[in-house]
């Protein structure tokens, strides 16, 4: 029997959900590295440019499919193109994206699990910097370890998205959000008393024009995408929740603050430890995992506290973003085929599960050991590969030209128009001309890198 539709007990429980959704692994792990790598202040105005003129106007666009059509992805994209139309497919991509990228990304959370638990072991103590290192390779390696974590992750996960939208997701968001945001602050606050602070000011918001790249500003644009949550129809999802009273444009430019605020806050928790203690910023994917604890381990005392905090900290971005990833396949269940959230919730968790247990092997290679000769990547690779270059920006760009293009123009001005005070004929206008130039152009280019078609850097030494 089909359940009545939820809606969020609030406009601030959607911008908190929402918000949470966007802060991910990718906020506190991806950014401070990526950041490191491509050279510091530059990256991060660029990477604010991107958010503005290509991550907002997408966000926005999304909720306004998913609040006029009050429907999950394939639902929605059903309703307003129509039965026929192969614009559903749009929405198809949304489930199975968030199906596949919660596959492995519980793997993730899980190594961040099992890290907050060895924190309060006081793991590196005594351990040189070379054993400390090591202990990520011994996870990453350990099959028992990765699929026990991964399997916790997804428990929690879905006891959260069990209890529904409003008792559930808003619910745990509400706990989640400020206390992640209040430790942040707390330990950036903190940093400010390290030698490495100023330091660490000049890397992050000073513009080295010396240090990027032409193909950085391709990886800040692709990361503003990537960030928020887009094109995997969570935020389509979040958004068939709302009322129509809720004030669409305003309420995406907080999510986008919010999420970069938390990007910005690692860096000023991550880069001050760094430099106070000698190492590299552009120490790559292994930030998190590998060099901090190191860093850790050498502050003494505190530093079991500090490493405790912080990983504590990436489970909740991970549990968060979680949350909406499971929603976006428990939502087609529940419209589509008329399941209640228990048994939709249940089902699609285990599944997911079972479906990332090669995921959480990878690095074993105790199950299909011959992936990698034949694809060049490991399972997990693989499927983080398709997602974050194919699926998430292919949904994106398309969601950007339906709504610029394909969407009835009454019904996009309407939900553009309802609830907001920002009814100028100018903003609407605008918002129409990124989404049906500027974003999917810009997505477009970052794919074309993303998969080697171009070659911006050279492109660019050609030229000038």
């Amino acid at each position: 029997m089909a359940e009545k539709r939820e809606h969020w007990g609030s406009r601030l429980g959607f911008i908190i959900a929402a918000a949470g959704s966007a802060v991910g692994l990718g906020n506190i792990w991806k950014f401070p590295y990526i950041t490191g790598e491509n050279g510091g202040g530059l990256f991060v105005l660029i990477y604010l440019v991107c958010i503005a003129i290509v991550g907002i106007p997408i966000m926005m666009a999304e909720i306004v499919i998913g609040r006029s059509a009050q429907k999950s992805p394939v639902g929605a994209f059903t309703t307003l193109a129509g039965e026929s139309s192969n614009w559903k497919v749009v929405g198809w991509m949304g489930v199975f994206v968030g199906f596949i990228i919660l596959s492995y990304y519980s793997v993730v959370a899980g190594w961040a699990l099992n890290y907050t638990f060895m924190s309060l072991t006081n793991f590196f103590a005594g351990k040189t910097p070379e054993e400390i290192g090591a202990v990520f390779g011994l996870l990453y390696s350990s099959s028992g370890m990765n699929v026990f974590w991964h399997g916790i992750f997804m428990a929690i996960t879905v006891g959260v998205v069990i209890g529904g939208v409003k008792g559930g997701i808003e619910k745990w968001n509400k706990i989640l959000m400020p206390a992640l945001i209040l430790i942040f602050i707390l330990l950036a606050i903190g940093s400010i008393f390290l030698g490495g602070w100023k330091d660490a000011v000049n890397f992050v918001f000073y513009p080295h024009l010396d240090k990027l790249k032409a193909s950085g500003v391709l990886e800040a644009l692709g990361h503003a995408f990537f960030t928020l949550s887009l094109g995997m129809g969570a935020m389509l999802t979040y958004g068939s929740y709302l009322e129509k009273n809720t004030d669409i444009p305003k309420a995406s430019i907080i999510i986008s603050v919010l999420d970069t605020f938390v990007a910005l806050l690692a860096c000023m928790v991550m880069f001050p430890i760094i430099f106070t203690y000698g190492f590299s910023p552009q120490a790559g994917p292994g930030l998190a995992f590998k060099t901090l604890p190191i860093i850790f381990g050498k502050i003494g005392a505190a530093g079991m506290l500090l490493s405790f905090i912080f990983f504590l900290l990436l489970v909740f971005a991970a549990l968060s973003s979680a949350v909406s990833l499971l929603e976006v396949v428990t939502s087609y269940f529940i419209d589509e085929k008329q399941w209640t959230r228990h048994k939709a919730t249940l089902i699609t968790g285990g599944i997911i599960f079972l479906f990332g247990i090669p995921s959480a092997l990878s690095g074993s290679g105790a199950l299909f050991p011959q992936w990698e000769t034949m694809y060049g990547k490991n399972f997990f690779d693989t499927f983080d590969y398709l997602a974050s270059n194919w699926m998430l920006p292919l949904g994106g760009m398309f969601i950007s030209l339906f709504v610029g293009w394909k969407m009835d123009p009454n019904l996009r001005r309407s939900e553009y128009m309802s609830g907001t005070s920002w009814t100028a004929e100018w903003l609407y206008r605008l918002w129409v001309v990124f989404l049906r130039y500027v974003a999917p152009i810009a997505v477009f280019i970052v794919i074309l890198q993303r998969v080697g078609l171009i070659d911006i850097d050279r492109i660019v030494e050609i030229l000038f």
